[in-house]
């Protein structure tokens, strides 16, 4: 799993017992997978069709850096399927995971799914190159 993004829990992410709200979390969650999903099919194109199994581990609290990990599980014909790990930058604790992300592409006009033309092969070299191309280890 990849590392892309990383957010700092702010006063205004909270909820009543001054953790990080489970709202604010998905919020997040959703936009992270969506921007992953965004890059590896290569349009704006997605919606969120799905979003599986949620599960909240431990607490962020107000300071705490946040990082996700996104990667794909399954391609579709007009979908790719995700997986999202938050987790506590400093301590490395799973904040919470979700499980079976699904993003679907559309036609801009109709709204109706079409084919992204990607195989798990193709996204896998895809992955590759780009880390290559910027000198990151996995």
């Amino acid at each position: 799993m990849r590392f892309l993004s990383r957010r700092l829990v702010m006063p205004n992410d909270l909820n009543y017992a001054n953790a990080l709200f489970g709202g604010r979390a998905l919020e997040w969650i959703d936009e992270e997978a969506a921007i992953y999903a965004i890059c590896q099919l290569e349009t704006n194109y997605l919606v969120t069709k799905h979003i599986g199994e949620i599960s909240f581990e431990s607490p962020a609290l107000q300071g705490d850096v946040v990082e996700f990990g996104v990667e794909t599980k399954k391609v579709g014909r007009t979908s790719i399927t995700v997986s999202c790990l938050v987790r506590n930058k400093a301590t490395k604790k799973t904040i919470c995971f979700a499980d079976d992300i699904v993003f679907v592409r559309v036609d801009p006009e109709s709204k109706r799914p079409v084919a992204h033309g990607k195989s798990m092969e193709q996204l896998a070299t895809q992955t590759e190159q780009e880390i290559r191309s910027l000198n990151i280890d996995r």
